[in-house]
C-alpha cells in the first residue's frame, strides 16, 4: 500500500494514484482529468505532490494530468542498470507518452531536474510534445555559462559538489534527512514548506533511493554511471534546443539558481520562447504562488493549443 502524500482534492477534479511501466521501469503516477496528456516532471529534493495545485488545473482546462514520481524516486522503482543522465530522464518523458496514449497535441511541464529532462525528452522526440514548459533549471545553456563566469552561482550550486563524495550519501541521510529542510530553507526563504519536505522526505527515505536521486548529479557532473546506448541522445540533448514553444518561469528569490542566470537565459531566447520571472517566490514557485505560476502555465499551453 501507498503511504499517504495528503494530496488536497478538488472538488470537480480527483486526483487518482496508478502505476504502469515504460523504459524497463515501473512508475507510480498520480493522474486528473481527461484529454490531451499533460505530463509534469519534479526535481530535487521533491516529489509529485509538488503539482498538487496545477493538475485540477490542468484537468479543468481539458488535458489529462499526469505526474509521476522520477526514476528512483520511491514508489517509483530503481533501474537496474542505475543510469541517471539526463537522456534516460528524457526518454522516460518519452515513453510514459507512449504507454498513456499521448498524442501530438501533448504538453511537458518540468520543474528543477524536470526542467532539463522535458527540453531533453522534446528535442529527441519533438512529435510527441505541443508545447514545453521549464521551470527553475534554465535551457539554452545558461547553467553551463553560469558555472564558468559566475562565481555566485558555483557558491549557489556548492551540493552539486559534495554530492560526488560518498559521505554525501551519510550526511544527506542524517537526522531525519535534515539536510533537505536546510535546502528548501535555503532555495525559497521564508516559505512554510513542512508538508512537502515531508513529501520530499518520503521518496529517499531509503538509502537506495537517497542513492537514486544523489545518482542524477553524479550521472551529470562525476563518475556515476552512464548508459552507453543514451550517448547520442546525450550528445543530441546538448547541442540543440526544443523547436516548440517554451516557457521558462522562475523565482524572484530563487536561492538555488540566481536571478542573473535567469536574466541570461532570457537573452538567449529564441523566438519561439518567452521567459517569466515569477515574483514574491523562490526556487519551488509552483508551491509558493500557485495561482500565478498555473495561470502562467495555463495560458501558454492553450494560447498555443492550436
Amino acid at each position: 500500500m501507498l503511504p499517504n502524500y495528503g494530496l488536497s482534492m478538488a472538488a470537480q477534479h480527483s486526483i487518482t494514484t496508478h502505476e504502469v511501466n515504460a523504459n524497463d521501469l515501473s512508475f507510480t503516477y498520480f493522474e486528473c482529468g481527461s484529454g490531451p496528456l499533460a505530463l509534469c516532471l519534479h526535481g530535487f529534493p521533491d516529489s509529485a505532490n509538488t503539482w498538487r495545485y496545477l493538475l485540477p488545473e490542468l484537468a479543468a482546462a481539458g488535458y489529462r494530468a499526469v505526474a509521476p514520481f522520477m526514476r528512483g524516486y520511491f514508489p517509483t522503482g530503481i533501474p537496474a542498470n542505475g543510469a541517471y543522465q539526463t537522456a534516460a530522464l528524457a526518454t522516460d518523458a518519452n515513453a510514459l507518452h507512449e504507454v498513456l496514449g499521448g498524442n501530438s497535441d501533448a504538453v511537458i511541464i518540468g520543474h528543477d531536474w524536470g526542467a532539463p529532462a522535458v527540453y531533453g525528452a522534446a528535442i529527441l522526440e519533438p512529435t510527441r510534445w505541443k508545447t514545453v514548459v521549464g521551470m527553475s533549471v534554465p535551457p539554452w545553456g545558461a547553467m553551463g555559462n553560469a558555472f564558468i563566469s559566475n562565481l555566485n552561482q558555483v557558491q549557489k550550486s556548492w551540493y552539486m559538489f559534495f554530492f560526488q563524495h560518498g559521505l554525501s550519501d551519510f550526511v544527506v541521510g542524517a537526522n531525519n534527512l535534515a539536510f533537505i529542510d536546510m535546502l528548501w530553507e535555503q532555495w525559497s526563504p521564508g516559505f512554510s514548506a513542512h508538508i512537502d519536505i515531508e513529501h520530499a522526505k518520503a521518496t529517499i527515505a531509503r538509502p537506495e533511493h537517497l542513492a537514486a536521486a544523489l545518482g542524477y548529479y553524479r550521472a551529470t557532473l562525476g563518475a556515476g554511471y552512464r548508459d552507453p546506448s543514451l550517448h547520442d541522445a546525450q550528445t543530441q540533448m546538448q547541442s540543440e534546443t526544443p523547436t516548440q514553444p517554451v516557457l521558462y518561469l522562475h523565482g524572484e528569490n530563487d536561492g538555488c539558481i540566481g536571478i542573473e542566470v535567469a536574466r541570461d537565459a532570457a537573452s538567449k531566447a529564441p523566438a519561439n520562447a518567452r521567459v517569466e520571472l515569477v515574483a514574491h517566490a523562490g526556487h519551488f514557485m509552483q508551491l509558493e504562488q500557485p495561482e500565478k505560476v498555473n495561470q502562467l502555465i495555463l495560458n501558454w499551453i492553450t494560447s498555443n493549443a492550436s
